[in-house]
């Protein structure tokens, strides 16, 4: 069953981000006390696996992502597929390209996480989620 097993969400850019048991999605605009806060935007959410941090020896949330997700191969998943979790709902809009910031965890980073850093989403339906909540992926 995929579930989740990280939240986090970063108040301001270019601060730590705060790890949290829970986190309201807004529709529309994205994770409530967000800084990627953005009506309509695609950037809204950011979801890695943790299979890829287990891969790159990354801690959950290292990455800076807001959901890390465990038995689901997100990279797979084409844009529009929705993502069911708690009482929220999303839907991936692309895949999220490595920024310098990898690199500053470890250089090379970046290269090697190219199509492995994680998918980006908005959220379609407001709701609470939380770590356990079973994620349930549909292919629009």
């Amino acid at each position: 069953m995929p579930q989740v097993v990280f939240l986090q969400f970063i108040p301001k850019r270019n601060e730590p981000p705060v790890p949290s048991p829970a986190l309201k999605l807004l529709e529309g605009l994205g994770i409530e006390g967000d800084c990627h806060q953005k009506p309509g935007g695609s950037r809204q959410v950011l979801l890695m696996s943790e299979e890829n941090g287990d891969h790159f020896g990354l801690a959950p949330g290292e990455v800076r992502e807001n959901i890390v997700t465990r038995g689901l191969d997100l990279q797979a998943l084409p844009p529009g597929t929705r993502l069911e979790i708690g009482g929220a709902a999303l839907e991936i809009t692309k895949d999220c390209e490595p920024c310098s910031f990898i690199d500053s965890l470890r250089p090379g980073l970046r290269a090697r996480m190219v199509r492995r850093r994680g998918m980006l989403a908005r959220v379609v339906r407001s709701g609470d989620i939380r770590v356990g909540d079973e994620i349930i992926a549909k292919m629009e």
